[in-house]
Order: C-alpha cells, then structure tokens, then sequence
C-alpha cells in the first residue's frame, strides 16, 4: 500500500523538504474497520509556497477552491498569513480513494517544531505518520523533528504521576495537541485519542522508545509489563521545564503572573518544579496554545475547501463524532 501512497504524492509538484502521510487512512484506529475506506491525509513541507502552488495549479487546478483565481501568491499568502500556516486542498477524488493534503513551509514548520508556535503540525507529528519523503540533507530539519520529540516526551512526563501504565504515556502525547482544540467538542469522535493509540501501540513504541532510551536517568518505561516509573523530584521536573519550548514557557510565565508580579523564566520554572498543582498550568498553557489557531484554521478550511467541500466535510466529521457518542 505505501507504493499507492507514493502514486499520490507524484502527482503533486516537487520542491518538498518532508512529505509524511497520516490519519485513519494510512493507520488503524478504533471504530474504523477498513483504513481504504477513510481519506487519505498527507503534509508537506515545501521550500518556496508561492512557487509549489504556481507549479500545482498549473498540474492539479481542480484541487483548488475558487481562491485559485487569486493565484499563487495569493494562495500562499493565505497559507502562511492565516490560521496554522498551513494550506489544505480536501476531498480530492483519485484511484486510491479520497486524498486531503496540507501544504505549509519548511520555515513555519521548524518554527512549529521548535516552539510550539501552533502545535499544529508539530502535534501531528507527535503522533505515528508515514514518512514518504524527508530530505537526508536537509540537518536543520531533522534536528527540529527530534527535538520536538523529545519536548513531547518532557511535556507529557510533568504531566504523568510517579508510576503510570504505558497507554497512560501515549495516551497523553497522543493528546497534546487536541489540548484547547474546538473541534474536539464539536465534530471529532470524542475517543479519538484512545482509538489512536490502542490501536498503534508498536508505533508509539518504535517513536517514542529511543527517546525514552536516552532519558532513563530520568524515567523507564518496561514495554513488557506495560508499566513506567519517573523520578518526579523537583531536581527531574525542574530539567523538564527547562527543555519544553520557547511558546510553552512563555505561557507558563504568563500563567503564573497573573499576580501582577514581574518573575522571570528561571524564577518561574523554579516554583514550577516544587508545585505540584503545576501540571493544569502547563496544561492551561498548552490550550491557550492550540486554542486559536485550531479555530482561525478551521474557518481558513472554509474558504480553501469551497463551500461544497466543506459542508460534505463538516458532515463526515459530524457523523463521526455522532457515532462516538452512541458507543
């Protein structure tokens, strides 16, 4: 099936740094028998937006909504100026079944990466995707994909008690970026987290393991019981702190300012680490985080998808997320 995944990819344009297929389309999840018969979701980071769009209008213009008449410096200034930074053409019929796929820059991508300025894509890759295409060269890029593991992992860990079971550990990465995010409450199925990672429990494991390897100093997890212990003394939570991302911290500040005291980021981090009510901080932090772009993203959907595209759309997600509340 990965050469079918391949077939979909060739038809877009070059001039991508990372191209990565994801979703119920490509993995199992719960409740969804067959992944043939879901879309088909794929990224790609490209180089220069306004000259991937210029290419792919001229190759794919049906993809497009009718903002295809504004050309391609239109479409990419809507893409990386609204929303997530991410641009997606949906509902696109082909021989291996419906396809969606997202188009933000390589630049907005490590931003993502790094900070968490959206979470959007770098939430995503929280999470198992296919990985179709990733430029061996490309150093920066691949350092950011790392890091941002790693940020998953200290994220999560402040987030998890002393002992915890090893689907509570990929129960809360896999949850990070749906932390604030609307479509949550209206939309999605709402054991869409749970459904994810029973069902890609040997996908966690092969993403998640060698990071974990690198950090048993601080925390073990054992794949054959299941279980996982973490040193949650503040010395351990305070090395956590100082490695989640620039956005996070800088909402954490803001949190805990709230007093009208002027703490800076050390200070900050200090009594984080000794506070154990600390997690719905960060958890507060996250949301405000994934809160607006979740929803400017979603309303950018409208207006890329057409309004046919998106009532069909809104309609498949309605019904699912109606399903999920009948179980």
């Amino acid at each position: 099936m990965a050469s079918g995944y391949h077939r979909l990819l060739h038809r877009l344009p070059r001039g991508y740094s990372l191209a990565f297929a994801y979703g119920s389309g490509v993995f199992k999840q719960l409740g969804h028998k067959n992944v043939r018969d879901n879309m088909i979701d794929f990224t790609l980071a490209v180089q220069d937006p306004v000259e991937w769009h210029k290419a792919n209008m001229v190759l794919n213009p049906n993809d497009y909504s009718a903002l295809r008449f504004g050309g391609p410096h239109f479409i990419a200034s809507v893409q990386q100026n609204w929303g997530a930074k991410i641009y997606f053409n949906t509902l696109i019929p082909t021989h291996e079944g419906m396809m969606k796929y997202g188009v933000i820059s390589r630049a907005n991508l490590i931003t993502d990466l790094l900070d968490w300025d959206t979470l959007y894509v770098a939430g995503r890759l929280h999470k198992p995707v296919l990985m179709l295409h990733q430029d061996s060269e490309d150093e920066e890029l691949r350092s950011a994909l790392k890091i941002n593991l790693y940020a998953a992992i200290h994220t999560a860990l402040l987030l998890l008690p002393e002992s915890f079971s090893e689907d509570q550990l990929y129960l809360a990465l896999a949850g990070l970026s749906y932390t604030g995010d609307f479509r949550m409450h209206v939309g999605e199925d709402q054991d869409k987290v749970r459904n994810i990672v029973q069902a890609q429990t040997q996908e966690f494991r092969s993403l998640y393991l060698p990071v974990l390897k690198e950090l048993e100093e601080y925390v073990i997890v054992d794949q054959f019981k299941g279980m996982g212990e973490q040193d949650t003394s503040p010395p351990a939570r305070l090395y956590h702190l100082s490695m989640l991302p620039k956005k996070l911290q800088l909402m954490l500040i803001k949190e805990w300012n709230k007093d009208r005291r002027s703490r800076d980021l050390e200070d900050v981090l200090r009594a984080a680490a000794h506070d154990n009510d600390s997690a719905d901080v960060i958890v507060k932090g996250i949301q405000d985080i994934v809160k607006i772009p979740s929803v400017t993203q979603s309303l950018k959907g409208i207006l890329t998808a057409g309004a046919i595209k998106s009532i069909r759309y809104s309609w498949s997600k309605l019904k699912k997320m109606w399903k999920s509340l009948q179980r």
